[in-house]
């Protein structure tokens, strides 16, 4: 254990250990905080700390439910452009980046190529992949990534095809669940196994097919594979408002979280996603904010084919783009990038992972610190 400081002055502990979706605490690494404070102060970084990549809109699934529906299938960054994109990444102060999407990262054909330029330059690199194309770069991922996160959202072949269909005649299911197998015994960073909650219902509220009756299966199943964590996290519809669970399905979750706890031991975790903690808990989906600027937004941005935007929940959304990195070189655009372009009271009262970032955020100009309380880098993914 290590102890920080907290932003009321006081200490608390911090567990390294399953502290991957405790945002807050990882703004008080050493080698964050300084940025952090600038921006706190109101001040602006020369680059953020973290960029989410996406390479493509391009992907290989026709999920009916997803999220960015609305961006799919509409080009990706040349190759030219995004190749020298990493080198221009590589040599500034940015921390980390994911690749994502949007599309299916690992669809681009220089991902290869951009995980090593980043990495080499001691980048930290993240990876959220369907999984279907994870034995073309094994070598690469294995060897390069901080982790690997495959959206599965199912624990069999059927619930697969049902939620998140290919266009081939057989279920990829076990194609993914191979690739994983295959990583799991070559990797160097983490591997998590990742379960959206989804469901279909007629109007009247009559459920036609859910994957909810899965999650412990799942979880069972992402241990067998030799996956690090399971992450369960809760949908969004269009407005990414989070999908609310009837009385019956929130107790039916509850017990099934309680007994996915029994398979944790030292090499396995479950990571409960703040989105599936406030269906248990029974949280309203409006989530209030009081504050009129988004200081997440100085700290990490979200790259992609059509232009580079505030954060994920707003890819795509034309009010919320701060640029073009097809135009222009990365840190050119970044300096004329206006991060407080979205105001959070208006545009964002829907869930949003970072909001108790903000709130810290918020805070941590009232306070002082002692170098010697800080704690040494554990996850720099922000």
């Amino acid at each position: 254990m290590a102890t920080i400081p907290s932003a009321v002055g006081k200490k608390r502990e911090l567990s390294v250990v399953g502290k991957k979706l405790d945002l807050v605490d990882k703004l008080y690494q050493r080698s964050i905080l300084p940025s952090v404070m600038k921006v706190a102060r109101g001040e602006r970084l020369s680059a953020p700390l973290v960029v989410d990549l996406d390479p493509t809109s391009f992907c290989d699934l026709s999920c009916p439910e997803c999220i960015s529906a609305n961006i799919l299938n509409d080009g990706q960054i040349e190759r030219d452009r995004i190749e020298q994109l990493a080198e221009e990444l590589a040599g500034s102060t940015v921390k980390a980046v994911i690749l994502i999407g949007g599309g299916e990262p690992l669809m681009h054909k220089s991902v290869g190529k951009i995980i090593a330029t980043l990495a080499g330059a001691g980048i930290r690199v993240g990876l959220v992949t369907n999984g279907t194309l994870i034995h073309r770069y094994i070598e690469d991922i294995a060897e390069h990534l901080s982790w690997t996160r495959v959206s599965m959202d199912a624990a069999t072949a059927r619930t697969h095809r049902i939620f998140r269909p290919s266009g081939r005649l057989q279920s990829v299911f076990p194609i993914i669940v191979e690739n994983m197998r295959a990583l799991a015994k070559k990797k160097k960073g983490t591997l998590g196994y990742s379960f959206l909650l989804m469901k279909r219902e007629l109007p009247n509220g009559e459920i036609t097919t859910s994957n909810y009756g899965e999650l412990l299966a799942a979880g069972k199943l992402a241990k067998d594979i030799g996956c690090d964590y399971f992450e369960v996290k809760a949908a969004f519809d269009e407005g990414h408002f989070v999908l609310p669970a009837s009385p019956q399905q929130t107790e039916e979750l509850r017990e099934q979280s309680r007994l996915l706890a029994q398979l944790e031991d030292d090499g396995f975790r479950v990571l409960r996603s703040s989105t599936f903690r406030s269906i248990l808990d029974g949280k309203e989906r409006i989530q209030p904010k009081e504050y009129a600027r988004c200081l997440t937004a100085e700290l990490r941005t979200t790259m992609t084919p059509s232009g580079v935007y505030v954060c994920p929940y707003h890819r795509g959304n034309a009010q919320a783009k701060i640029g073009d990195i097809r135009k222009e070189a990365f840190l050119d655009m970044w300096k004329r990038a206006d991060s407080s372009i979205v105001d959070p009271r208006r545009q964002c009262q829907f869930h949003c992972a970072r909001h108790d970032t903000n709130l810290e955020l918020a805070k941590l100009v009232q306070v002082d610190f002692d170098e010697d309380q800080l704690v040494d880098d554990f996850d720099l993914f922000i």
